[in-house]
Formats: C-alpha cells, sequence, structure tokens
C-alpha cells in the first residue's frame, strides 16, 4: 500500500476537526521517536544558544538509522525532553515550540491517523483536540500529510 493520500481521501469534502488544547497527549505516552532533519537540528541548537554537538549530545539519540528526541519517564509516559508541563499552569507545552521539528508541527495529520475512519477514532482517544474545533480543509491536511512523509524521509537520511 502507498503512503500517497489518495486524490479524494475519505474525509472529503469537509476535512476533519482539529483543535489543539495543550494536553501535551501528542508528547507523551509509550516510548517512541521525534525524528528530525540537520536543519531543524541546527535551529533547535540556535534557539538553545548551544552548538549542534551539544543539542546532539545532550537531547537526542540514536534511533536506527536517525537520531530522535530523547525522552523521559514521567507519570504521564514517556515525555518528549521539551515538553513543559510546568510554564503554563494546567497546561503542557513545548519549549521549543517555533523551531519544533515537522513531525510535531504536522501532529495530528500523519498518514497512521488519516488512512482510515477507524484510525482518526483511534487518533481521538488518544488526544482531545481530535474531533474539536472548526473543521481543517482537506488541502490543508493533505498537504501536512505530504510535508510529514517528506520530512521522514529526509530524518532517515541523517
Amino acid at each position: 500500500m502507498s503512503d500517497r493520500q489518495p486524490d479524494n481521501p475519505w474525509f472529503a469534502p469537509d476535512g476533519l476537526r482539529f483543535e489543539c488544547t495543550e494536553c501535551g497527549a501528542c508528547c507523551t505516552g509509550p516510548p517512541g521517536a521525534v525524528r528530525f532533519d540537520e536543519q531543524e537540528a541546527d535551529a533547535i541548537s540556535e534557539r538553545l544558544g548551544i552548538t549542534r554537538r551539544q543539542f546532539l549530545d545532550r537531547y537526542t539519540r540514536v534511533a536506527g538509522r536517525s537520531r530522535s528526541l530523547i525522552e523521559l519517564e514521567t507519570f504521564h509516559g514517556f515525555d518528549c525532553v521539551f515538553l513543559d508541563r510546568e510554564a503554563v499552569p494546567g497546561k503542557a507545552v513545548c519549549a521549543i515550540y517555533d523551531v519544533r521539528p515537522t513531525q510535531c508541527r504536522t501532529f495530528p495529520w500523519w498518514r497512521e491517523h488519516t488512512r482510515s475512519p477507524k484510525a482518526w477514532a483511534r487518533a481521538a482517544r488518544a488526544c482531545e483536540g481530535v474531533n474539536r474545533g472548526a473543521f481543517v480543509p482537506v488541502e490543508q491536511i493533505t498537504r501536512e500529510i505530504d510535508r510529514q512523509r517528506r520530512a521522514d524521509v529526509r530524518a532517515m537520511r541523517g
């Protein structure tokens, strides 16, 4: 099966509803991987005021043929190292939001969540923002799915 989104996806013509609630559910849970490419590593390093080497050593780990942001085991699960549960009372926000990796930027528009109504329902059980808020247009969703697919390829290249 191809990872390419069909020209007429199941969620056409209306799109899907999503509104981020800053609950942090997308940034925690079972162990996983948050991949990034070289430009994203540079942007994060610059934002943190450290060298790329320091960023890689302190905040990432080897994950197969690429690298991933590390996770910290917490009461909630395995939190992304940049998930901040203290800066905004009652919320879980990204400490590097303005330079977060494409994988984070494109959530929940990942192929694994958008391939079928059943997959979208699974995403809704994990994320309270799914099926909430205004409809996101089909064109935007398919653009984000493709953006994530391209980012996966770049991250796997190293």
